[in-house]
């Protein structure tokens, strides 16, 4: 199975869940499916989620929870 490296699609804090104190949208090891949210990007109090475009296993997170990202920059491993 092939390991893809998926990038954030725009600049801004990632958050790896919809507010403090609740659970992850995923963790490692997860099953993720095409559509599924796995992380939310914000800029200016704007929130865009960041969604799977293909299904696999989540396989590791390049950023911790509320780490500044760049476009471009990885989030996350997917194996497929």
């Amino acid at each position: 199975m092939a390991v893809k490296t998926i990038q954030a699609p725009i600049p801004g804090t990632f958050y790896r869940s919809a507010s403090p104190g609740t659970p992850a949208f995923k963790t490692e090891g997860d099953a993720v499916a095409v559509g599924d949210t796995v992380g939310l990007i914000e800029v200016m109090k704007t929130f865009t989620p960041v969604v799977a475009e293909e299904a696999g296993t989540l396989v590791a997170f390049h950023i911790e929870n509320e780490d500044a990202v760049m476009a471009g920059q990885p989030l996350y491993d997917l194996e497929a």
